[in-house]
Order: C-alpha cells, then structure tokens, then sequence
C-alpha cells in the first residue's frame, strides 16, 4: 500500500487495545471523516487477520460501549488470501459532533490533525459543538481583537497563553473571542497536544 497514514487514513496492526481505537474512530467522526484498516501495518505492509469477524466483533461492541453519542459504523471485511483479511471501517464526518470516548475518570473528545489524533481541547470541542448549526457570528473589533490582529501579523501564530497575556486579559475572555474568531472564519485553530495554535484564516 503506497499511501501512508494521513488525517483522513489509519492503519492498525490488530485489535490489542480497542478502547485505544476508539480514540481514532472518534477523532474521525469529529473532523472530516476517514478509512480506518485493520490487519495493516504503520509502514503500509498487509499481514492481514486471521481471525477478521473475532476482531471485528470486538471492536464494534468496544464502539458501542465508549462512544457517545453512539458512531454508525461502515464495516467491510476484505479476503486476502483464504485464511486472511484486513477490515476496513469507513467513518463519515458526523452532524452530532463532538462525540467523546466514555471514561470512568473523565470522558475526552478526540480530533484527527496530519496523521494523529490529539485529544480536543475545551475550545475545540465548543467550536465542534457550535459548527453543528453554522449562522452568521457577529463580532466586535475592539481593543483585544485589534492587539490580536497585531500580534498575528508580526508573529504569524498564537496560542491562548499567549493571547491572554498580550491583551492582559484573563483566559476565559481570551478563549471567548478566539472561539468566535474561529466561527466568523477570521482564524483557523490548529489542534495542538496541550496548546491549540491560532493563525489567520488562509495563512498556513
């Protein structure tokens, strides 16, 4: 297989640890969908499963009891040879979004950015839950945007911290108008492991 894992593909070995591909298939419903196969290597090598429909089992009963809300699956079990298959899972771009992976200490969404899928923050899963139902979102351009504005265009991104402190503002009110920002479609928010980066809508 010539093409490597990306934001939209996933290869996994086996099903050791289903709960840990929960995180992906959750990832991919919250973002924009993607292929998901099982009995595939990281290095795109197909050493298939021997036992397909066991493994497909236990991860359909894993998806079932941690996500919610609950994630329709498209399942396909794909012979390659007479005693292997791989199983491929189709994951569309979910209307319910964000969904979370349940957990006994503290339940986590997940996005899906590149090749990983990167547990969302508070403001990712606020812009998620209100992307739900797009309208046109309205804004004032005062003080803080205006320092937002400028700190953009002399260092091309920002994270929250750093919006706080150079608008001396605290991070609720920060975290308020970069949500926003991103919903009028003035930022992009790139999902981040501990900090979130903000740039200008366009500017990669």
């Amino acid at each position: 297989m010539t093409e490597g894992e990306s934001d939209t593909l996933e290869f996994k070995r086996k099903v050791a640890h289903p709960e840990k591909i929960v995180r992906e298939i959750v990832a991919f419903a919250n973002t924009a969908g993607g292929l998901l196969l099982i009995g595939v290597d990281d290095d795109g090598s197909i050493p298939g499963l021997k036992y397909a429909e066991e493994e497909a089992y236990a991860l359909e009963t894993a998806v079932k009891k941690l996500c919610k809300p609950p994630i329709p699956l498209n399942i396909e079990i794909v012979p390659i040879s007479d005693k292997r298959a791989i199983i491929k899972y189709r994951i569309e771009p979910s209307s319910k979004k964000p969904h979370m992976v349940k957990d006994p200490e503290k339940p986590a969404a997940y996005v899906r950015f590149k090749d990983r899928s990167i547990q969302a923050s508070k403001e990712m899963r606020e812009i998620l839950r209100r992307q739900r139902k797009p309208k046109n979102t309205r804004f004032t351009f005062g003080d803080k945007e205006k320092i937002l504005m400028q700190y953009l265009e002399q260092h091309k991104t920002i994270t929250l911290e750093e919006f706080s402190k150079a608008a001396g503002i605290k991070k609720y009110f920060a975290s308020k108008t970069l949500i926003l920002l991103v919903l009028a479609k003035v930022l992009d928010i790139e999902p981040r492991e501990g900090k979130d980066i903000y740039r200008l809508n366009g500017f990669a």
